[in-house]
């Protein structure tokens, strides 16, 4: 299956693949995916977690099978169905799912947040759910899935204390990010690092009206003198974000820093036609201060 469908630049538009385990439909964001593959067997690895199926190598890498039945706590996947490679945050892996249904255009302001119509089981690992053609479908947070079955991959809070002393600024950087945790994370480290002045908004649109209205107020230069945004999140992505900073007068000089586990080649070229001044990979949240400190102390 084709999953390089094209997008235009900052439409706040995503292709969203609806796949199927058992009756269920969820949804996976296609900028995360590297192929589709047939399931194939794997090897067991001693001691994994529960909802590692195996690894096994189709090319020339070694790909970590993840049970998606096991992380939903459906029980344990059959051996059939199909293999979704993904590559984010720098990781290759692959999810067992029963079938792939097809390919979805939506728009950010389409997905919703889940709430009470999903179980306690998918409300931890679940991004958004949107209704396609009368039906839910539940996208997951696949950061999150891997992260709970392999901590050390997540966000590298450690590499702040390798920055060693560093002095304290006031340096006003709204932060634009739908995960809870990693809001919070991203806020501690930069707190950890010095940054102190941080306010902190759960999606682009939140983090473009408290811009807007700072604009308004006429106090733009003293609340907003950095952005950082993820790419991924509800009512408005990050690239619409930062095309949005970036096309204002007002606000064009302010610099952007696209912080997202989607960072690869063909997003970076993206994000840099968008006028981005960095854009990083979500675990390097040291490299994310270092940006910082170039961008806004120089």
């Amino acid at each position: 299956m084709d999953t390089k469908i094209l997008l235009e630049n900052g439409t706040n538009e995503l292709e969203i693949l609806e796949f199927r385990l058992g009756e269920n439909s969820y949804g996976i964001n296609v900028a995360k995916i590297r192929e589709i593959i047939p399931y194939q067997p794997v090897t067991p690895v001693p001691n994994a977690h529960p909802s590692v199926e195996g690894i096994f190598m189709p090319r020339d890498i070694m790909i970590t099978a993840i049970s998606l039945y096991n992380c939903l706590q459906k029980g344990e996947s059959k051996p059939e169905g199909l293999f979704i490679i993904t590559n984010f945050n720098k990781l290759d892996v692959a999810f067992h799912v029963d079938q792939v249904i097809g390919i979805h255009r939506v728009s950010w302001t389409d997905i919703i947040k889940p709430g009470a119509t999903v179980n306690s089981a998918e409300d931890g690992i679940s991004t958004g759910i949107v209704k396609l053609n009368d039906r839910l479908v539940i996208i997951l947070d696949f950061e999150k899935i891997v992260t709970d079955i392999s901590p050390e991959t997540g966000l590298k809070v450690t590499e702040i204390d390798a920055l060693g002393e560093r002095t304290r600024s006031d340096v006003a950087i709204v932060i634009a990010e739908d995960s809870a945790l990693l809001n919070k994370l991203i806020g501690d480290s930069l707190t950890k690092a010095g940054y102190v002045n941080l306010t902190k908004k759960e999606n682009g649109q939140e983090a473009w009206d408290y811009i807007q209205m700072c604009e308004k107020e006429g106090t733009l230069s003293k609340h907003v003198q950095c952005v950082i945004t993820d790419i991924e999140m509800p009512l408005m992505d990050g690239h619409r974000l930062t095309k949005l900073i970036k096309g204002n007068d007002a606000t064009k000089t302010v610099p952007v820093i696209i912080f997202s586990s989607l960072v690869n080649e063909e997003m970076k070229r993206k994000g840099e036609a968008l006028g981005a001044d960095a854009q990083l990979s979500k675990p390097e949240i040291g490299n994310l201060v270092k940006e910082i400190d170039h961008l806004v102390l120089h």
